[in-house]
């Protein structure tokens, strides 16, 4: 499994992390997390590649948090990503990223712009809410439509 998916959730680590030794921490305690929480895997609800992706980036994003009051802000140099992926890899995440543009500009700009928030930064309901002016229901409907107009165009 490591093998396997090691590169990916690094990836994933190192795009929320500011610092790479951080990264490579939460990738540890992510995969010690998938060996004690590998019973709550569901395959009806997910595939294993997103959630493997969606627990990585959750515990990236509470570390950043943790680490919010550090002040670390350190740049991610553009060749450590390189060295840590093959050009395959590279090849696959960028259609991938690609595939995903694509459908995220199907949405409305409005939703568009809450999923952004939501899933790159790691905003909750409540501060999606807070920064759209938004009640938190009309929000959480937004977001719920919006992924499932998501899905079916990645599944297109």
């Amino acid at each position: 499994l490591y093998r396997t998916t090691s590169s990916k959730l690094f990836g994933i680590c190192l795009r929320v992390l500011p610092q790479r030794a951080e990264a490579e921490e939460v990738l540890q305690e992510v995969f010690m997390a998938i060996w004690r929480k590998a019973e709550m895997f569901d395959a009806r609800r997910a595939s294993a590649m997103t959630w493997l992706s969606m627990m990585t980036r959750n515990k990236a994003i509470d570390r950043l948090r943790a680490n919010a009051g550090g002040g670390q802000q350190a740049a991610i140099e553009l060749d450590e990503l390189e060295s840590d992926a093959s050009a395959v890899e590279s090849a696959e995440s960028a259609q991938d990223r690609e595939r995903i543009e694509v459908c995220l500009d199907e949405l409305e700009a409005p939703r568009r712009k809450l999923v952004r928030i939501a899933f790159y930064e790691g905003a909750t309901y409540e501060e999606l809410a807070q920064r759209s002016g938004n009640p938190l229901g009309t929000v959480k409907s937004w977001i719920r439509r919006s992924l499932l107009k998501l899905k079916a165009c990645l599944e297109r």
